[in-house]
């Protein structure tokens, strides 16, 4: 099991965001991370721009998006982005999709959230196409993308869904490079995520990466008020809150990795019987202190794991 890490674009008007992400990148480099995911939430700045000057920037480390939203861009745009985007990477670049919420897509956008199965299949018959360097013609009832994309050089991007019910995992498992979660517990990754997941890939190879929020602490209690706090909202979200219905939490804080480093360890321990590929530490505290001492477990955890995976030679 990889372990990563979740970057940022949330600042300040006195934290100038395109220098703290490139700083961001350097450090999480520097520390010995192979990948961070990035989140676009609808009121920050575009991710996909801030990643095209971060990626030039900083080398070697690799960015995937956790997610991006389609329902407000068509699938020829986020192709043409997405592929100029791995071109200025050279080749780093893993772009994770997915379906925002209804309060988003209707209450902001005026889009209506509705079919969402065939709403991701049209999508995803214009997208894989293009990224894949051939012409798309995907007539469809929400989407139609017709056409080509003249972008020489640019490498194809592994695309990952995020997924949670049945009908979009199997779409995953189907045709992409596999799923992206978020507040999913082991018990629903290793008897609903990966099962479903793998059953429609049909013995072709593909991925589950599960993020969750970490903090490697003494104090238990303050985290985890710390996490319920910051973390609410999803557990008012009804795809997040199914999730920790099932998994038996009572709010989010319960989804969060919190404790020692022994208890932690333990936890990724059981993520990774779970069947996750790769697990997402999205590193919460508030405190600096705790924070370093945070990422110092997933660093040396993914360390120890990637040798542990290695073969002998």
């Amino acid at each position: 099991m990889q372990i990563s890490i979740l970057g940022s674009l949330a600042g300040s008007a006195t934290d100038p965001l395109i220098d703290r992400v490139v700083s961001d990148f350097a450090r999480y480099r520097d520390e010995g991370f192979r990948r961070i995911w990035m989140t676009q939430m609808p009121y920050e700045p575009d991710l996909l721009t801030v990643l095209a000057v971060a990626m030039r920037e900083v080398d070697t480390i690799e960015v995937g998006t956790g997610v991006v939203p389609i329902q407000n861009q068509h699938p020829m745009q986020l192709a043409q982005r997405a592929l100029t985007l791995n071109l200025v990477a050279g080749g780093r670049f893993t772009l994770g999709v997915g379906m925002t919420h209804a309060a988003v897509t209707e209450g902001m956008w005026g889009i209506p959230w509705d079919r969402p199965v065939r709403r991701l299949n049209e999508y995803l018959d214009g997208l894989l196409p293009l990224l894949a360097g051939q012409p798309a013609d995907a007539p469809g009832e929400i989407y139609t993308t017709r056409g080509a994309l003249q972008i020489p050089g640019a490498p194809q991007p592994d695309v990952y869904i995020a997924a949670l019910g049945p009908q979009l995992l199997k779409i995953a498992g189907r045709r992409t490079a596999g799923t992206v979660t978020w507040m999913t517990g082991p018990k629903t990754l290793a008897e609903h995520v990966a099962p479903t997941l793998r059953a429609a890939a049909g013995g072709r190879s593909v991925r589950v990466v599960a993020a969750l929020p970490v903090s490697v602490t003494d104090d238990v209690d303050g985290a985890r008020a710390q996490a319920a706090e910051q973390f609410a909202m999803y557990g008012q979200l009804p795809s997040y809150r199914a999730m920790l219905d099932r998994e038996g939490y009572a709010g989010p804080d319960e989804a969060a990795l919190i404790g020692d480093e022994q208890t932690v360890t333990a936890r990724l321990d059981e993520l990774r019987a779970a069947g996750v590929h790769e697990y997402v530490g999205v590193v919460f505290d508030r405190s600096p202190e705790v924070r370093d001492r945070t990422r110092a477990l997933l660093r040396d955890q993914d360390r120890d794991l990637e040798s542990a995976e290695k073969p002998l030679v």
